[in-house]
């Protein structure tokens, strides 16, 4: 599990929310709990779609600030591998 730090905006007509270690995972919502499960949902989408290009994720850094946020709090990244393994005919696996 990797622990990132969040941080939510009151803003007119909603809350603003982002993950502060990783750019582009931001989401907006009406309300605190839904940005929480949104911003949530982004995290998991982008944690996933990196490492299927053969990305790694950045390590956290729970020292990272944003000052203009009303909450800063962690988010959990739990990801399970899959139990299926592909291979390509016509490649070899080296034992």
């Amino acid at each position: 599990m990797l622990t990132y730090k969040a941080m939510y905006k009151f803003v007119e007509g909603g809350v603003h929310a982002e993950v502060l270690d990783l750019p582009g995972v931001i989401t907006c919502a009406e309300n605190l709990p839904e940005a929480r499960r949104l911003l949530a949902s982004a995290l998991v989408d982008m944690a996933e779609t990196a490492l299927l290009l053969g990305e790694s994720l950045p390590r956290p850094d729970l020292t990272l600030t944003h000052p203009d946020a009303d909450i800063e709090e962690p988010i959990y990244l739990l990801l399970t591998a899959a139990s299926r393994v592909s291979v390509t005919p016509g490649q070899s696996v080296a034992a």
